[in-house]
């Protein structure tokens, strides 16, 4: 028994270590504090060894939960009822958490706020199109950070980022903000501007 607790308790830790790079971020927004944001960024190279820990580690614990007992021939008493933290359904609560989890980059766009706004331009000369190389993202929830901290300027049209790309396209009327506060903000989040190309 003691062995199965440890199988679900690193189950469990390998799970949210293996999202705590995607969580931080989020965390972070909802506590107004970027630092927050940077203090896991490290993990996010371990993360795929983690998730593959964790679905071994439940895989393991739950072989031994289903597997057929050895019929012993005794006449000892039986324990009633096992204890609820030994059950299949305790496993299976720690097995959906743990999907729950690792599954969080793709959901974690419901955390962050509508920043996009309507924007009049007066004159299309005054729109600008500018190709930032951003490095350290690795998820989704990594570039709708950036998005957020870029739309909440002022004069920005549209911002299209890809972590799979390391990039960021922003549109934006220069003559409410310009290239300078766009990387600013970028910078402001946990990732960084290696790169700017202007069109």
């Amino acid at each position: 028994m003691k062995s199965e607790n440890k199988l679900i308790g690193t189950g469990l830790l390998t799970a949210i270590t293996a999202s705590l790079c995607c969580i931080t971020p989020v965390l972070a927004l909802i506590a107004g504090s970027s630092g927050l944001a940077s203090a896991f960024s490290w993990i996010e190279p371990f993360r795929p060894y983690l998730i593959g820990m964790t679905i071994l580690v439940l895989g393991f614990a739950w072989y031994q939960k289903l597997k057929p007992s050895k019929e012993i021939d005794c006449k000892c008493e039986v324990d009633e009822k096992p204890k609820f933290i030994h059950t299949k359904i305790f496993l299976g609560i720690i097995s959906v958490f743990a999907l729950v989890m690792m599954a969080f980059p793709f959901y974690s766009g419901v955390f962050y706020p509508n920043t996009e706004k309507q924007i009049i331009v007066v004159d299309k000369s005054d729109i600008k199109t500018i190709y930032f190389k951003i490095s350290g993202m690795t998820c989704a929830s990594c570039q709708k950070n950036v998005n957020h901290a870029v739309n909440k300027l002022s004069g920005i049209l549209s911002s299209k980022t890809s972590y799979e790309n390391g990039n960021a396209i922003i549109e934006f009327d220069h003559t409410k903000t310009n290239e300078k506060e766009i990387e600013k903000a970028i910078n402001h989040t946990v990732y960084e501007v290696t790169d700017k190309i202007e069109n």
